[in-house]
């Protein structure tokens, strides 16, 4: 482990006040990882972005592997809070892969950290940097299996289409997420979206 501080078995915060430290703590984290990598980035770093003692980040750290590690889990949640309450507004199962990658797109161009941190984990905690996209294609498959119950899409939809769908969405938003942000993104979702309904839409 890197930087290793006084361990605590429970570093549960017990209080809102703590609550909002820890998320100071993380947010800290992702502007200090998302500007310098896992490596060049330091805990001393994100004690000073969050404003607060050195003794506060071992309150609810162990290290910087640590606080690491929860942020990558963190921000996988954050990316499923923001995207799973706009796909319950879809139609149907294809406009639900459509809302799901226009969602992810205004979060990647709010959030571009997001693939600096997400890619550098599969080198600093490789089961991590699985659990983000396993979990992640897993509520997709769980998506499109209610969706071909419903007939919205092909009744034979499976685990590939999860996460040959999930792989598009990834690149789509690194390139029109992070590298170049000023096309639209209901263009960019729309246009995805056309192939996802020739390749897994019902038959006519």
């Amino acid at each position: 482990m890197t930087d290793q501080g006084p361990g605590r078995d429970d570093k549960t915060p017990r209080t809102a006040r703590g609550e909002r430290t820890r998320r100071g703590l993380l947010a800290a984290a992702a502007q200090e990882f998302g500007e310098k990598g896992f490596h060049e980035g330091s805990i001393s770093g994100i004690t000073r972005r969050a404003g607060c003692a050195l003794g506060s980040f071992y309150t609810y750290f162990d290290s910087k592997d640590d606080i690491f590690r929860a942020l990558v889990a963190d921000m996988s949640g954050q990316v499923r809070d923001y995207v799973s309450p706009r796909i319950a507004q879809a139609r149907d199962g294809i406009d639900a892969e459509r809302i799901g990658l226009l969602s992810f797109l205004e979060f990647a161009r709010s959030h571009k950290e997001l693939y600096r941190i997400i890619d550098e984990s599969e080198f600093v905690d490789a089961a991590a940097y699985r659990a983000h996209y396993e979990n992640t294609a897993a509520r997709m498959a769980t998506r499109l299996a209610r969706a071909a119950e419903r007939g919205d899409v092909r009744p034979d939809v499976e685990e590939v289409h999860a996460w040959a769908i999930m792989g598009m969405n990834v690149f789509l938003g690194l390139r029109y997420g992070v590298w170049d942000d000023s096309r639209p993104a209901e263009e960019i979702a729309a246009i995805a979206n056309a192939l996802i309904e020739k390749g897994i839409g019902r038959p006519q």
